[in-house]
């Protein structure tokens, strides 16, 4: 089965079910498929898109993009979805690396594509959701190219285990790396999630996670429309507007990051909100604080069951099984999902037993195909068959997996991932800037956030608030760190890697 046919296999199902609710607007499943094959035949009649092709996406969580991610799956084509907050060369980076054909955008980050335009050799054509008036040369509406009539497309030339989508991720270069997903690696994954959940086709959804992540593309998206539910899409993540949504349609089913269970605990509301109809919540991208799990479970009285995996294995590898399946454990991300085996490694791939700590390593038809055009990182990441995840570990008696530390110095601010390799590439361009590393401040909101410690050049007095707005240029505001510190020196090992370590510890004596 390739991915796009679950949109079309629940038309048939359910055709007059709401497939996506937007802004109070229902869009039936069969309305949905519809829009899909008219969407496939656009991009493959006006924008001349085929198999293999790249298509950048970088939207918001709006219908068009659950549209135009299986209309490219429909002619065979390959999704590289962005996170819209990404400046021009971010952008550029990714989408050139990537080789897209065409980029689908709205007008919010319209300039920001155009500025990145230049620097993407293969990019021809824009399309612009919500297009209006006047557009520049080489951007057309979105809705022109809609073909609702017309014959059915055949089923495109590619197989189940060709990439279907492309997911950037960072890693300790902090050079961002595509992720090739192909449909069994997502469709293996949604169902083993199924055999654990066991979820009915009259659940609804929230999507407020970002649908351009891997968690909110699989279980916001993916998996509802695989089980013929329904999905309420909210554009950004605000509690009360959270709270109203999952009141108002009865939602049953919520995933988030730690950051907005916080965020929801926090809001002082003019009302109390009937959140009775939630079923489960799910959260992962992030630790989940067993204080924070405790209160909201306390003051809502629904079970949020933790998970975890990273991009490359599409992505969960675990979550605590439900109430009724077992046993869940607070402070623990579960167990591995059916079919999904993870082992805890030490520095040589050797297995370590119950309570010792490693490498958590991940095998299964989940894990991803490799990196796009990096076979180094992909030979390095998939050492002896197995994916190696760069989080240590362990597993407790029971087989409940705990993370205990993540290898790499990764930073998760409001469940997003900041590599701090990838701000320190940028803060070394900057004139006044001999050294620098970058480390993760805990933060009540955000779970952590961005904190730059800089040796100055001789003779050299920057101004913090010059170097951020220098940054600010360059980066995502959720990459930027929230803090400049100043230092004559970082502690460094004898082979000159920065103890960061030792750097935190240093900072948190001081504060």
């Amino acid at each position: 089965m390739l991915l796009y046919e679950i949109v079309e296999r629940s038309a048939q199902r359910f055709p007059e079910k709401p497939a996506l609710i937007f802004r109070d607007q229902e869009i039936p499943y069969a309305s949905l498929w519809g829009l899909v094959q008219a969407c496939a035949r656009g991009l493959r009649d006006e924008l001349g898109i085929q198999a293999g092709d790249r298509v950048g996406l970088m939207l918001p969580n709006l219908p068009q993009f659950v549209i135009a991610y299986h209309a490219l799956g429909h002619l065979g084509a390959i999704a590289v979805p962005v996170n819209p907050l990404l400046k021009a060369p971010e952008i550029a980076y990714i989408w050139r690396d990537a080789g897209i054909k065409a980029a689908i955008t709205f007008p919010l980050t319209l300039e920001t594509v155009l500025q990145a335009k230049p620097e993407i050799p293969r990019l021809q054509t824009v399309l612009l959701v919500g297009a209006q008036g006047e557009l520049p040369d080489g951007v057309r509406p979105f809705d022109a190219i809609l073909r609702p009539s017309g014959d059915p497309l055949p089923r495109p030339p590619v197989s189940e285990h060709e990439p279907v989508v492309f997911i950037y991720t960072s890693g300790t270069t902090g050079f961002p790396k595509g992720v090739m997903l192909s449909s069994d690696n997502i469709l293996f994954d949604i169902e083993a999630c199924q055999q654990m959940l066991e979820l009915e086709p009259d659940e609804r959804f929230l999507a407020v996670l970002p649908l351009f992540h891997s968690f909110g593309q699989t279980v916001c998206m993916n998996f509802p429309l695989w089980l013929g539910a329904t999905t309420v899409l909210l554009e950004r993540f605000m509690p009360q507007s959270t709270m109203e949504a999952i009141e108002k349609h009865r939602v049953t089913l919520f995933p988030a990051v730690p950051a907005m269970y916080a965020a929801i605990l926090q809001a002082a509301g003019e009302r109390e909100y009937d959140l009775s109809s939630l079923k489960y919540c799910v959260s992962g991208g992030a630790p989940m604080p067993e204080p924070m799990q405790r209160a909201f479970e306390a003051k809502y009285g629904c079970a949020i069951l933790e998970g975890d995996g990273p991009t490359e294995c599409s992505p969960v590898t675990s979550v605590n099984p439900p109430p009724h399946k077992g046993k869940r454990k607070v402070g623990s991300v579960g167990i591995p999902l059916p079919g999904v085996e993870i082992k805890i490694f030490d520095e040589n791939d050797c297995e370590l037993p119950p309570g010792e700590i490693g490498e958590i390593v991940v095998r299964g038809r989940n894990v991803m195909l490799g990196y796009y055009n990096n076979p180094e990182a992909t030979a390095e990441a998939m050492r002896n068959g197995w994916f190696h995840t760069g989080d240590m570990g362990k597993f407790d008696e029971e087989g409940y997996l705990y993370i205990v530390d993540r290898k790499k110095d990764m930073i998760i601010v409001g469940g997003i991932n900041v590599y701090p390799s990838e701000v320190e590439n940028v803060l070394l361009q900057h004139p006044a800037v001999l050294d620098c590393a970058v480390i993760g401040k805990p933060d009540p909101e955000r779970g952590e956030v961005p904190v730059a410690v800089i040796v100055p050049k001789p003779g050299a007095e920057p101004d913090p608030r010059e170097i951020l707005r220098f940054l600010r240029e360059r980066l995502a505001n959720f990459k930027v760190p929230r803090e400049v510190i100043f230092r004559q020196e970082l502690p460094r090992s004898g082979t000159g890697k920065v103890l960061k370590r030792l750097l935190k510890k240093e900072l948190e004596m001081e504060s």
